[in-house]
Order: C-alpha cells, then structure tokens, then sequence
C-alpha cells in the first residue's frame, strides 16, 4: 500500500467530524503511515497452513448451566426499598 497522504488524513478527520489543526495533520500523517507500515509486515508472514480462527485462546463455554432456582419471594425483595407501593418498587415519575 502506498503512503498515507495529508489529504486522506484530512478528509478522514472530516468524516470523524474532528477539527485538527495543520502540525496535527502533519503528526497523524506520520503516526498513520507508521501503523499501516507495520501492518503490512503481517503480508509477509506465510500463513498457507494455519486456519482462520476468531479468538486466539480455543475457548470452551465456561457459562454456567442455566437451571431454574427458587429465589427471594416479593416481600423480601421490597424489604429495603426507600418506597414501595402495591407490591412494586415505587420511584420519581420523569414525564411530565
């Protein structure tokens, strides 16, 4: 891949609706044009034999089996609620 250009630095900025000044372009020109540099080591790395893969860690389901359980009962739950009201957390109304 070629260079990256102030112009595509510019016009991506705009895109991201950021204001940067003229040293900024300069600077991100050469922070971005360093990244795609070392990203573009990756395309020298043979890669014929290894599969793609989403994670790097062959991760197994670790969650927990979903049995139902017996929980607090209404009363309970409401014991410590600052207001309560037929059986339901009652709090300030925010339409008007």
């Amino acid at each position: 891949m070629s260079q990256i250009t102030k112009d595509q630095v510019k016009h991506v900025a705009h895109l991201a609706r950021l204001a940067i000044s003229e040293d900024e372009t300069e600077k991100m020109t050469k922070h971005l044009g360093d990244i795609i540099k070392y990203a573009e080591l990756l395309n020298e790395l043979d890669t014929d034999h290894v599969e793609p893969t989403t994670h790097v860690l062959d991760l197994k389901n670790v969650m927990r089996k979903d049995e139902p359980k017996k929980w607090i009962d209404k009363e309970d739950a409401l014991q410590n609620a600052p207001d309560k009201q037929d059986g339901q957390f009652r709090v300030p109304s925010i339409l008007e």
